[in-house]
């Protein structure tokens, strides 16, 4: 099936192309916008955008090394199934990344990033519980605030390719998000790492970053058809011990 590409969001003619055009469509995928199976046409892209095909196409390799797009020479472009195996690395490779991060920050805790958190956590219990969707946006900031402050800006960006299945995963459990629960973990990470321990800090992050797996199975059982599944039976997530 075709899917409709009208309505993906105006561009903005003073910056680059392709990373808008990237963008825009790797959040309508997450977002579960574009389902598996979907077809998208390059040239009606790029017509609709008034732009050459060269960006769009651009765009479109990669989305297909994150993995979200399967680009077929002569047979078109189709958004891809969630690959349960890529899932389960990706997280276990974020959190690797990410336990680092909380360590180093808990190392030398700077007091003007732990009142930037707290100031975060502020804005994420207002939020109604409710808004699953706009709470994953403030999670996103929450984790590059770490990020950031921990110079491992560079290591986002990769995180960010990484955790494209997962996010796509987030999004198809929106209406069963714990959003009170992940807020009492990022304060546990906050208060660790304004306590400078970076034990406690690499165990919250850790038990955080785990959340999602605890409801994998259900999700893949309640939405089959977004799945490219291994045969016979799940494998279990593999994880480093938390010690």
């Amino acid at each position: 099936m075709t899917a409709s590409v009208t309505g993906i969001g105006a561009l903005d003619p003073t910056l680059p192309i392709t990373p808008q055009i990237y963008r825009i469509l790797r959040d309508r995928i997450i977002h579960n916008d574009l389902t598996p199976g979907n077809r998208i046409s390059e040239s009606e892209i790029a017509a609709l955008h008034q732009v050459s095909r060269q960006p769009v196409r651009e765009a479109f390799i990669k989305l297909a090394e994150q993995g979200l797009l399967a680009v077929r020479p002569q047979r078109g472009t189709i958004v891809n199934k969630i690959a349960y195996s890529v899932v389960l690395d990706a997280r276990f490779l974020r959190e690797a990344i990410e336990a680092d991060i909380v360590s180093i920050l808990a190392q030398s805790p700077d007091a003007g990033l732990v009142s930037n958190l707290r100031k975060q956590l502020d804005v994420q219990r207002a939020l109604d519980p409710k808004d699953s969707s706009d709470f994953i946006h403030l999670d996103e900031r929450f984790h590059f605030t770490l990020a950031a402050a921990a110079g491992k800006g560079g290591a986002w960006k990769q995180v960010e390719g990484l955790k494209s299945q997962m996010d796509r995963v987030r999004y198809l459990s929106l209406s069963q998000f714990p959003v009170a629960k992940l807020i009492g973990q990022h304060e546990a990470i906050v208060d660790h790492i304004a306590d400078g321990d970076r034990r406690g800090a690499n165990v919250a992050i850790r038990t955080h970053l785990r959340e999602v797996l605890s409801d994998l199975t259900q999700i893949v059982a309640a939405h089959p058809e977004f799945f490219d599944l291994p045969a016979g039976e799940l494998p279990q997530p593999v994880n480093a011990p938390i010690l």
